[in-house]
């Protein structure tokens, strides 16, 4: 049986921070929670808030951490870190995802021939603000002359592989396949092509979700931070930065709401409308006993 910290590790990984190091978190965050009690989270940088508030959202989402990690020692410290750690969400997302993303990526109606997919994750990864059919433009990405950076965001976060140059909002995190990315990892990958039932154990109804959480690990889930070609670290957070900048509030707000609209109602209906169902049967079935 799998140790609840594995799982709790997992979520965490998905929906706050998937590069996180938990072991420099763990020991952090608490000389942070000791410097709070005494001066008051006002006294803290701008940097050891964000990481104080990292802490202490791993806190309410593993139940009795704070307990533990007071009355453990140093080696079962080490233990839960290992149990903890996010990478084990990047891994497990990569098994049960890649077969997934070629089928989501060849052309409906079209057999999986393979000058197919690879020239069509060329248009998916090519960065925003150039054009894959652009023979030069492909020339330099295959040579490497034209080099890439985390935060030079691919196509295939915008809707129908488009960036909009005079409104970079346009589209942002609309595209298709981060829904399909989406439904895959937090609700179940039977969903991606249909509703999900009640009765499914997915990680939003596991963990009680009722508002879209971006968890932009499935991406880039196995590449560590010194992957000097993908850069993935820069890319989630550079993504992260946007969605927290607060003068782009309004905007998050819409995209939030977009996707709650989208991916987190319609499964939140199904599920109380199924129970609702199944109340009256279940009456149905007393009275014809009685």
């Amino acid at each position: 049986m799998q140790d609840p910290l594995v799982h709790h590790g997992c979520h965490f990984g998905h929906v706050v921070h998937a590069f996180c190091n938990v072991q420099t978190l763990l020991t952090n965050g608490i000389t942070l929670m000791g410097e709070v009690e005494e001066r008051g989270l006002e006294t803290l940088t701008q940097e050891d808030r964000k990481e104080y508030s990292t802490f202490q959202e791993l806190l309410k989402i593993v139940p009795n951490l704070e307990d533990c990690l007071m009355s453990s020692s140093e080696e079962e410290v080490i233990a839960m870190v290992e149990l903890l750690s996010a990478s084990g969400a990047r891994g497990d997302d990569t098994k049960s995802i890649k077969a997934a993303i070629i089928d989501w990526i060849t052309p409906k109606g079209q057999a999986l021939i393979p000058h197919i997919p690879r020239n069509h994750t060329g248009t998916l990864l090519c960065p925003a603000g150039y054009e894959w059919a652009n023979s030069k433009t492909k020339a330099k990405l295959h040579s490497g002359q034209l080099q890439v950076a985390g935060d030079q965001w691919p196509l295939y976060l915008y809707v129908d592989y488009s960036y909009d140059t005079e409104d970079p909002w346009n589209g942002l995190l609309h595209n298709g396949f981060l829904q399909c990315a989406y439904r895959h990892i937090f609700t179940s990958p039977s969903s991606v092509d249909q509703v999900p039932k009640a009765t499914q154990s997915g990680n939003a109804h596991i963990h009680g979700m009722q508002t879209a959480r971006f968890a932009l690990t499935s991406m880039y889930p196995s590449v560590l931070s010194d992957d000097l070609v993908t850069d993935s670290e820069r890319f989630y957070t550079s993504i992260l930065e946007l969605l927290e900048d607060p003068d782009e509030i309004d905007e998050v707000g819409q995209l939030i709401g977009w996707w709650n609209h989208i991916i987190i109602q319609p499964w939140i209906w199904c599920e109380q409308n199924c129970k609702y169902i199944w109340a009256i049967g279940a009456s149905c079935q007393w009275d014809q006993g009685e």
